[in-house]
């Protein structure tokens, strides 16, 4: 079984790219189902945010041109359009990718924690789906553990930076004073809850929550003393709004340049300040070139994250270590379960013959044969069977000049150790002889 990450993330592509090829949240689950019918393909998850848009595949021999191509055709987008943006991730690498994912380390914001939860629920959705097994679902129980132990034993986490933080910071470069600003948030998710609580933290007082839903918006204004409203109040609560933040899941511009000339002119040209954090984008883009408007993508956050990135560089080493460690262990335990089906399949095979062999001494018994003839016979058999195999392929392998296979077969059923052992007179002295082992010229019988 081998691993895959396939995937577009805010290092290898624009928001422009990240919004065409970024899965809706209610078509994952079928997406999932989809992928899982693929050949060679095992289990499957998907995780689809505002930076990146992933692939986790657990597998036997995929084509990583089949898996473009469906994520193209379910999307129904040109690959060529997205296929130079890749980043491709096999075996190890892919784990630490994962791993370094799940601790803030491949975020934007360098150490930000919200991607841990957006990877949990990922993987819940996976599970819900019945797109991951015992492969992937360790994969991601042990990124939960390591970053779990980053954030223990590092100090990626103090002081938490967010996109959202990232956000609010740059807002305070434009506005002197935010105590006499109002804020309308469009959306109701983490990260608007946690532009909320910056934004009253920075002494904003005048919050408003807008959303599809208004029991959602209700529960986030009501935290930080806010109004919620419908997402149709929206263009009602612009003109009032010195800063506007958005982040929803709409596939779909929810606020537009008609809508924001006209609270511009309610307004009277006073500045407005915009970040739109979501892909695909909430804000029409042409916004952006009105007139006193600021308008920002997650994009646009450059200055505050690589801040963020030096005060925490030393803290990202020790993660790294923690990471390659966790990646490593990971491996190990991966081999040793490909190990534990191997001889479970190779305890199942010299079960038959066992068995097989006993019915048949069993029926010779029952026909009245000598039971200490049959045995000698019993016995003679079985050695044989069980030899055979062996004994052919490590001929073979010796012919071909990988005699390698035989020290493999000496260290496994511990020849030099015991003959070493006879040389140094230790074992049993009641032995005259030696005791005789299979080797690689042991003669077969069968």
């Amino acid at each position: 079984m081998a691993l895959l990450v396939l995937g577009i993330n805010h290092r290898t592509a624009s928001v422009e790219t990240r919004e065409r090829v970024a899965f809706p949240d209610r078509e994952q689950a079928s997406a999932l189902s989809s992928a899982l019918q693929l050949p060679g393909v095992v289990e499957i998850a998907l995780l689809s945010t505002c930076n990146r848009t992933e692939l986790y595949v657990s597998h036997e021999d995929v084509s990583v041109e089949s898996l473009v191509e469906w994520w193209g055709a379910w999307l129904d987008v040109d690959t060529e359009g997205f296929r130079d943006n890749l980043c491709i991730c096999h075996g190890q690498e892919a784990v630490r990718h994962v791993m370094r994912v799940a601790c803030g380390l491949d975020s934007m914001v360098l150490g930000e924690p919200q991607v841990l939860g957006q990877l949990k629920e990922a993987y819940s959705l996976a599970f819900g789906a019945g797109s991951t097994g015992t492969i992937l679902s360790r994969l991601f129980e042990h990124a939960f553990s390591v970053a779990k132990r980053v954030r223990t034993d590092t100090a990626i986490g103090e002081n938490p930076v967010s996109v959202a933080y990232a956000a609010v910071a740059m807002a305070r470069h434009i506005f002197s004073d935010m105590r006499d600003n109002s804020a309308l948030l469009i959306g109701a998710g983490q990260t608007v809850e946690l532009v909320a609580q910056h934004l009253r933290e920075a002494g904003v007082t005048e919050i408003v929550v807008a959303n599809r839903s208004l029991d959602r918006a209700e529960m986030v204004a009501s935290r930080f003393g806010g109004r919620s409203v419908s997402l149709a109040a929206v263009p009602d609560e612009l003109p009032a709004a010195d800063i506007v933040i958005a982040s929803t899941g709409s596939q779909l511009p929810i606020l537009g340049k008609g809508a924001v000339e006209k609270a511009i002119r309610k307004r009277k040209h006073r500045p407005m300040f915009m970040v739109d954090l979501a892909v695909p984008r909430d804000i029409e883009p042409e916004v952006g070139r009105l007139d006193d408007v600021f308008l920002y993508t997650v994009d646009d956050l450059h200055g505050v994250i690589e801040e963020n990135r030096r005060s925490r560089e030393g803290a990202a080493e020790e993660a790294e270590n923690l990471i390659r460690e966790g990646a490593s262990d990971f491996m190990y335990q991966l081999r040793a379960l490909d190990a534990v089906a191997t001889l479970k399949q190779f305890r199942g095979e010299i079960e038959n013959v066992r068995d097989a062999e006993l019915d048949k001494a069993l029926r010779s018994l029952a026909s009245g044969g000598d039971p200490e003839t049959l045995l000698r016979s019993m016995a003679r058999s079985l050695t044989n069977k069980f030899l055979h195999q062996p004994t052919v392929q490590v001929r073979r392998a010796t012919a071909e000049g990988r005699i390698e296979v035989t020290d493999w077969l000496r260290e496994l059923h511990g020849i030099e150790a015991a003959e070493q052992a006879n040389a140094a007179g230790v074992g049993d002295q009641s032995s005259e002889t030696p005791q005789q082992y299979p080797t690689s010229g042991t003669r077969s019988t069968s």
